[in-house]
């Protein structure tokens, strides 16, 4: 295909035109082959390419061609490590050249609202910023290949429950700081081919048909230059959704919503030169798709396999690593397991993986190591197995549950250590409906209490797509947070367990107590086509931090076989505005390993309601023994602003900010501060202005001030503390004539 006149908007015909912006089947676009347009295809991801090979559907029912299943959002987003993030998504950038995949569906950067999202495994965190960095490297590494990234899912897609109508109302600071910022991020940093929007309503709209969505905030305030694709089944108007600047329909409506569309033009309720704008917008990226080299060599599934095995390990977190010694927990960790000693692997997962989500994301890996085959190739001493239970019973005990546990409670009384599996069966969580507990299965748990009563050395190693209530956290002395992690993810395990790899992975999302003190607890999943977001800003561990609640295991924790220690932290402003954040982080242990670095914010005395600390930049930093690496973390001034409902737009508040620097939101090892100017904020004035208001214009303020001092005394007292929310206009000849009020707004209109 070629940049040519012949390749425009204007040199096709009406129908050509419409047929462009809707699918030809499931997964391609149509073509016009008398202009020389291409059909392109389309292809799930976003943690491998899911092809499909004859019948074709959404919900990964059809086979799909084998290609690498790497570790799912869930456990990639744990590393804090978008480098790594960068080189699994140009392996995805491969595969999809390989596979003549124009663009692959992915990544998916919702935030994680609530645990009880099904579709948690496929979201990268409960915050914007990991959110959004973690996508960038992502789409940047897919795109390097010369394949393009789809972000998804656009915007405000926070549930499963009624996702195709359900609308997500949620305020404008909270839609802005929390649930847009990463997609800015990823949009502005790597300019995705293809935003994918979602099914959902916000705030009453559906997404597939907000002008203010996809046109006024992606392209003209975010300066996005690819196309719009819908969600699979997402239209809900069509022509209303080429005003909007909704480009490309998924999948085809055989042809349904084109006539819709050639109607509306025809009869003048559709301007053509709006369906001009989407249909080059989708010549564009048929000229990108068309400029990809051909990939001629055959995929290196080893190679990949590998960058699978080193990005699960990468995302294992380390929650708790303590050694019993006669009934008390020691200082001693029980993990690294030895090679040599009597180890008892418990659970069915262990023998029979989790390692993906359910859905449309659901790959056909080209392998799958197990942690049972991958512990027993490892250890040098004897290794026992008992299933311990089925993956799918959760019912009353059966003569058959109890010969399992019973082979479990045997095979873990003769071991040294325990290794238990325990994980959420795939028929819990899944793309198409929410959870309803974050409990593991009883019959779990009560597995778990017999095994544990029989042998007090034992390692928890979790298989989950979103957090579980760990109620065994206190008496348990090693717990292994190891999500879904792909293919590989087995071995990768056994990597961390017997210290090949040392942990570095940190929580992404927090773990709680309770379900019910998460923040969306009686705001989720809604009712009658709505869900309010009453938690607003004071998303995961915002929220835990501001109400003082205690949690499981906070954001961003994670532990190492080795130590780190900080230095002072110091924060300096720089050319451009941004903050740089240093420190110098010494590796005070025997063995290397990584840390990773988080910076938060807070401002004392703000104007408005903020968290008691946000993350707002981290490392991820590899540290031999005894060395110190100094650390520098820019955070960006445009990401330490707030969203201005006054005069909607961003303002960076003006003030001393601290710096917290440390291992998690709760492990804070070092402060500093740094004063930053603040943007100016021009509020319209009127009579119906407060005084609080008048008072801090910088044309007026002093006068007025000086004016009601000179009459009352000193106004500091408390006259203007009352008077202050009120407007200036509603008390005739108080403090001040009315005329007098008249002249003061007026001067403040002028400037």
């Amino acid at each position: 295909m070629t940049d040519s006149e012949a390749t425009r908007a204007s040199n096709l015909t009406l129908e050509e035109k419409a047929a462009l912006t809707s699918g030809a089947d499931f997964w391609t676009t149509k073509s016009v082959e008398r202009a020389g347009i291409p059909s392109l295809m389309l292809t799930d991801g976003p943690h491998g390419l899911r092809k499909q090979a004859g019948g074709s559907d959404h919900l990964g029912l059809a086979g799909s061609v084998p290609a690498t299943c790497f570790p799912p959002a869930v456990g990639l987003s744990a590393s804090f490590d978008p480098e790594l993030a960068e080189r699994v998504g140009a392996a995805l950038g491969v595969e999809s050249a390989i596979e003549d995949v124009a663009v692959i569906l992915g990544p998916g950067i919702n935030i994680k609202r609530s645990p009880l999202c099904g579709r948690n495994f496929e979201y990268m965190s409960e915050d914007p910023i990991v959110s959004g960095v973690m996508g960038t490297g992502l789409v940047r590494g897919i795109q390097s290949q010369g394949v393009g990234a789809s972000l998804k899912h656009f915007a405000a897609n926070n549930q499963e429950t009624d996702r195709l109508r359900v609308s997500s109302d949620v305020d404008p600071r909270a839609l802005r700081e929390i649930y847009l910022r990463g997609f800015e991020r990823v949009v502005k940093d790597a300019q995705p081919w293809t935003v994918m929007c979602s099914y959902n309503r916000i705030n009453g709209a559906y997404a597939s048909e907000d002008p203010w969505l996809l046109s006024q905030v992606l392209r003209d305030e975010w300066g996005f230059e690819g196309i719009v694709v819908s969600d699979w089944g997402a239209v809900n108007d069509r022509v209303a959704g080429i005003v909007a600047g909704m480009d490309l329909e998924m999948p085809g409506s055989s042809g349904r919503t084109d006539a819709q569309i050639v109607d509306a033009v025809e009869q003048g309720s559709l301007d053509e030169a709006a369906l001009d704008v989407v249909v080059d917008r989708i010549l564009e990226l048929a000229r990108k798709a068309e400029a990809r080299p051909t990939a001629s060599a055959p995929l290196d599934v080893e190679a990949h396999h590998a960058l699978a095995r080193e990005a699960a390990g990468r995302g294992i977190v380390l929650l708790k690593n303590m050694a019993p010694v006669d009934g008390r927990e020691e200082s001693t960790p029980l993990l690294p397991l030895r090679t040599d000693g009597r180890l008892a692997v418990i659970g069915e997962f262990a023998r029979t993986p989790r390692y993906q989500g359910a859905g449309s994301s659901q790959i056909n890996p080209t392998r799958v190591d197990t942690a049972l085959d991958a512990i027993r190739d490892a250890a040098e001493g004897e290794v026992t197995f008992a299933a311990g239970f089925t993956i799918d019973e959760d019912e009353p005990m059966t003569a058959d549950a109890e010969k399992l546990r019973d082979e479990a409670v045997a095979a873990a009384s003769a071991a040294d250590t325990v290794v238990l599996f325990l994980g959420v069966p795939a028929h819990i969580e899944s793309e198409g409906f929410d959870r309803t507990d974050i409990d593991l299965p009883r019959a779990q748990l009560e597995l778990l209490d017999a095994v544990l009563a029989a042998n007090p050395r034992m390692v928890v190693v979790l298989s989950n797509g979103g957090v579980v209530a760990l109620p065994f956290a206190g008496k348990v002395p090693a717990i292994v947070e190891a999500w879904l992690l792909g293919q590989a993810g087995g071995s990768a395990t056994a990597d961390v367990l017997f210290g090949a790899v040392n942990p570095s992975g940190r929580l992404a999302e927090t773990i709680p107590l309770r379900l019910e003190d998460t923040p969306a607890w009686g705001n989720f999943p809604g009712e009658h086509g709505h869900v309010r977001y009453g938690e607003g800003l004071l998303v995961g561990y915002r929220w835990y931090d501001a109400r003082h609640l205690p949690v499981a295991y906070p954001f961003g924790h994670g532990l190492s076989y080795t130590t780190f220690s900080y230095g002072d932290a110091t924060a300096e402003v720089d050319a451009d505005g941004d903050v740089v954040v240093t420190v110098a982080v010494t590796n005070t242990g025997e063995i290397a390993g990584r840390e990773v670095v988080q910076v938060y914010t807070s401002l004392d005395g703000s104007s408005v309601q903020r968290p008691p600390r946000e993350l707002k930049g981290f490392r991820s930093v590899a540290i031999e023994p005894s060395e110190t690496v100094t650390v520098q973390i820019p955070l960006r001034r445009s990401e330490l602003a707030y969203w201005d409902v006054r005069v909607d737009r961003w303002v960076v508040e003006g003030g001393e900010y601290l710096i917290e620097v440390g291992a998690s939101s709760r492990d804070l090892r070092t402060r500093t501060s740094v004063q930053l100017d603040g943007d100016e904020v021009d509020l319209p004035v009127s009579m119906n202005s407060s005084f609080d208001e008048l008072l801090a214009n910088p044309v007026v303020g002093a006068d007025l001030r000086a004016a009601i001092e000179a009459k009352y005394g000193d106004a500091d007292g408390g006259l203007l503390k009352m008077l202050g929310n009120f407007p200036v206009g509603r008390l005739d000849g108080f403090p001040l004539p009315r005329d007098e009020m008249i002249q003061f707004v007026e001067r403040a209109q002028r400037g």
